[in-house]
């Protein structure tokens, strides 16, 4: 920070530039033999964009951040499409309709980069969750053991499969074994934390950070094929999502613990609790996560299954309460 005040005095740059300024000098400084560089919102003017890659991935479309990137699927993936660079190679990881392929087969057309969709050629053949682990049956690696569990990860892991093939043919060596411990240990290698992560048992406690329309049906789609005896959840939003839009896909069955995150984009709970009334969820109002959790404990008898999400920053919350009560204990 000391190296970049005067470059910060200059600027004011925002959180996400200033710790994006802070990463790229420390990746400089370890001379990082490879550094994969995730887009803060958007793509076309975020301030990750100054960077010259081996390779550009794009993971999917979905309805988010309406406001800044547009409001239909292929004005969005303008925006997403604007990370594509000159003759620098291109995986689409799932392009969804033929509207928003077209909008990136154009843009790689305009600026000569070789682009292949994931979709296309799909390496997961099948998937089975067993002891913890996510099994995926692939065309080039026989029992890939997947540490994350979650419905979604099998189009993630398609996508992965298809850029370690790109990046092996740019001659980016990549060991099969670094590819099997890679999928295997991605938590505790990357520290990586609230993608369909169990917090507890007896009663059964399940989060995870799906935050926009995809992310939160795919949730759902899990969540209907456990067993339990009842559903409860914990939900809240940040204020620049389409609540309505949310609200619609949620379960009507279950049991809701409307609450609000601790940071300032928060919906605020009594909100997200009227909306939700008008769409027939049942539920009440908790003025922070841990108040909601405790609650929702409480409520429950062993079989019920209790589901923390609809934003990154309540799945923090969730997090940082469950880590509290083990120092207490």
């Amino acid at each position: 920070v000391e190296q970049m005040l005067d470059t910060i005095a200059c600027i004011h740059p925002s959180f996400f530039e200033l710790t994006m300024m802070l990463a790229f000098m420390y990746f400089a400084e370890e001379k990082v033999d490879i550094a994969v560089i995730e887009t803060g919102l958007g793509g076309r003017l975020d301030s990750t964009n100054i960077i010259s890659p081996e390779l550009v991935v794009i993971t999917n479309i979905s309805f988010d951040h309406t406001q800044f990137l547009g409001n239909t699927l292929p004005e969005i993936a303008a925006e997403k499409a604007g990370i594509i660079k000159p003759h620098i190679p291109v995986v689409i990881g799932e392009a969804g309709n033929s509207a928003v392929r077209h909008v990136f087969e154009t843009k790689a057309s305009e600026v000569n980069a070789r682009i292949c969709f994931a979709e296309d050629m799909p390496k997961v053949l099948s998937a089975e969750i067993k002891s913890g682990y996510q099994i995926f049956q692939t065309t080039d690696y026989p029992n890939l053991t997947c540490g994350l569990t979650g419905f979604y990860q099998q189009k993630n892991a398609n996508t992965v499969l298809t850029v370690i093939e790109k990046l092996k043919s740019i001659n980016i060596t990549i060991p099969d074994v670094a590819v099997y411990e890679g999928f295997k240990d991605v938590q505790p290698l990357t520290s990586l934390a609230g993608r369909w992560q169990k917090l507890q048992d007896n009663p059964c406690v399940i989060c995870d950070t799906g935050h926009n329309e995809a992310g939160i049906e795919f949730v759902i789609k899990q969540l209907k094929s456990m067993k339990y005896s009842k559903l409860r959840i914990v939900f809240g939003l940040v204020n620049d999502k389409d609540t309505a839009k949310i609200i619609a896909l949620l379960p009507d069955d279950a049991v809701y613990y409307f609450t609000k995150a601790s940071v300032q984009r928060a919906l605020d709970e009594e909100e997200l609790h009227r909306i939700a009334s008008t769409r027939g969820l049942c539920g009440m109002a908790y003025p922070s996560v841990c108040h909601a959790i405790r609650n929702a404990l409480h409520d429950s008898d062993s079989d019920n299954l209790v589901f923390i999400g609809g934003s990154n920053f309540i799945v923090a919350d969730a997090l940082l309460y469950y880590e509290s009560e083990k120092s207490i204990s």
